[in-house]
């Protein structure tokens, strides 16, 4: 398998999720009570790993032997995009999941959690869309 096509496919599995994410998941925790979306929360942290892991390690280090393999606007670019997610994550997100599981947490947070959401969204459907048009414009 090509290494375009690798990329290709761990770009658009975390474009698929943060949409996932944005529209279904994050919007749905304001409907829970509070005991409940802390035994849920619990639950999806963990099943979603199995998913969020995996592509963002694979897509980390796609990127990186790109970046090795060919320094362009694109392995450059893209790479400071997927860096901005991760320091978004870990930043942001892992903070905020935390404060859930601990039930430190009020529909403020909850609200918030969705809304700073938006950035990650943008830099994962950029990422994919410009690794999109590099494949298909080389083919």
């Amino acid at each position: 398998m090509k290494i375009e096509l690798l990329r290709l496919l761990f770009d658009f599995g975390l474009f698929v999720l943060i949409w996932m994410v944005q529209l279904i998941i994050y919007p749905s925790f304001i409907f829970y009570e509070k005991n409940n979306l802390i035994k849920w929360h619990q639950t999806y942290v963990k099943r979603i790993s199995y998913v969020v892991v995996p592509l963002m390690f694979g897509q980390l280090f796609v990127s990186l032997w790109q970046l090795y393999q060919i320094t362009s606007l694109y392995t450059i670019g893209s790479f400071v995009l997927i860096t901005c997610a991760w320091i978004s994550t870990f930043s942001q997100f892992v903070p905020i999941h935390n404060q859930i599981s601990s039930i430190k947490f009020d529909s403020k947070i909850l609200k918030g959690l969705e809304k700073n959401n938006w950035l990650r969204t943008f830099l994962w459907s950029s990422v994919f869309f410009w690794t999109a048009i590099t494949v298909f414009t080389r083919a």
